[in-house]
């Protein structure tokens, strides 16, 4: 494929041409970019199962979406379909997409309850048998399509592909809290690589559930300041415990600038660069020293053909937990130095939670938003600064701003790294 749109080492250029997104906030993007800008939160608290004897009480849910099998597979797959028809929609696309699928979606798997619930049909087994061998042995003996398909997380993207006419083999991926920036790094990738001329990346995650909460909680990773919900993430203030789990999904249509300007498309921004580093150090926490995050920052700007002069504002990955916070703040400094006091921060995190598999792709929606409207989401909460982290965190109301481009952050457990920069138009 020929192109006469190619970046600084010869690549096609990558446009979105298309956005859709769903959190808390509300579904689709003006009412999404409405409340963010607005410091409205959308956490609350949790209603779809009991939390009477949890320690974390609140989330981000999304309610308002009509589920007739309400589980963790056709949460994320409703959600991923929403912002994929927004995305299309606003990419003036319809019919067959003609281009392959990446979607990050979360590592589904069967709640204890209906384990339980399947094992019991298997009869009577050994007193010595504990209820996973007899979970198992059910599972092979007596088939449950349903259930199957319940807990088979690669089927929500084998079902976005049969709606959306994408080609080849959909590619369905889990990095983590990295995800959704992971599944747009491989759209860029393709495009890039001349494979195709356009790419469909979705991110989503409806996981959210009395279990998850529990493995959570037990990993000391989420905050139990329950009352009032709205108040609980507060991403670099010195009283910051824990992450607020949430739910939502988001999809960008990428298309090579060149396909784009052919088919006269609007171009809302350019993935400038991706930056993806791995971290051996732990199967949850990331490495104290920041050495990959660091690592996958300067990745991204060198991919970008950027120096650190070059990116006007930070979207950062802010989860609110007193570790991760301080990881990141170190990584940026260390990359940023001085010059970072000057650079506009927000944590988006502060309003919607953590989206787990889906925080990339939806941060990276906001980033762009940013770039086109010149305003920076606040971040709410902050009314105690954590005096080790020096930061220009924009505080509680949104702020006015010129910004050309953006670095976004997604640092995620077990060492999943990946950094964002987009831009207004091409470098």
């Amino acid at each position: 494929m020929s192109s006469s749109y190619r970046d600084h080492l010869g690549r096609p250029i990558v446009a979105v041409t298309g956005m859709g997104v769903i959190t808390s906030l509300g579904q689709g993007l003006d009412d999404n970019w409405k409340a963010l800008t607005s410091g409205v939160s959308g956490i609350h608290n949790i209603t779809r199962f009991p939390v009477n004897s949890l320690s974390t009480r609140i989330a981000g849910t999304v309610d308002f979406i009509d589920i007739p099998v309400p589980n963790a597979v056709e949460r994320s797959y409703a959600f991923a379909r929403e912002t994929t028809l927004e995305a299309l929609a606003h990419a003036g696309l319809s019919g067959d997409f003609g281009g392959p699928l990446f979607l990050a979606a979360p590592p589904v798997e069967a709640e204890w309850l209906a384990r339980f619930e399947l094992a019991d049909r298997s009869g009577p087994k050994a007193a010595e048998d504990d209820i996973y061998t007899r979970y198992l042995a059910a599972m092979r003996e007596r088939p449950d399509p349903a259930f199957h398909e319940a807990v088979l997380f690669g089927s929500i993207s084998e079902r976005l592909a049969d709606k959306f006419g994408t080609r080849g083999l959909p590619v369905t991926l889990s990095t983590a809290c990295a995800s959704g920036a992971t599944a747009i790094q491989l759209g860029v990738e393709a495009i890039r690589q001349g494979r195709t001329d356009r790419a469909l990346t979705v991110a989503t995650d409806g996981s959210l559930s009395a279990e998850a909460l529990i493995r959570f909680s037990l990993l000391s990773a989420l905050s139990t300041q329950n009352d009032p919900p709205e108040k609980a993430s507060k991403p670099f203030s010195k009283d910051r415990d824990g992450f607020v789990i949430a739910e939502g999904a988001a999809t960008l249509v990428l298309e090579s600038l060149d396909a784009a300007i052919a088919r006269g498309a609007k171009v809302y921004g350019i993935v400038q660069g991706c930056g993806e580093k791995a971290d051996s150090f732990h199967r949850t926490r990331s490495s104290p020293d920041g050495g990959p995050a660091i690592a996958t920052i300067r990745a991204a700007l060198s991919d970008a053909g950027l120096d650190e002069s070059g990116i006007d504002y930070i979207n950062a990955h802010g989860t609110s937990t007193p570790e991760n916070d301080k990881m990141e703040y170190g990584s940026m400094h260390a990359v940023f130095a001085d010059a970072l006091k000057s650079i506009p921060v927000s944590s988006n995190k502060s309003m919607i939670g953590h989206t787990l598999t889906a925080a990339g792709a939806v941060e990276a929606v906001f980033s762009l938003q940013t770039i086109l409207t010149g305003t920076l989401p606040p971040t709410i909460n902050y009314n105690n600064p954590d005096p080790a982290i020096e930061l220009d965190v924009v505080p509680n109301a949104k702020r006015e701003k010129t910004v050309k481009a953006v670095l976004s952050n997604s640092f995620g457990f077990g060492g999943q790294n990946a950094s964002l920069v987009l831009a207004a138009e091409p470098v």
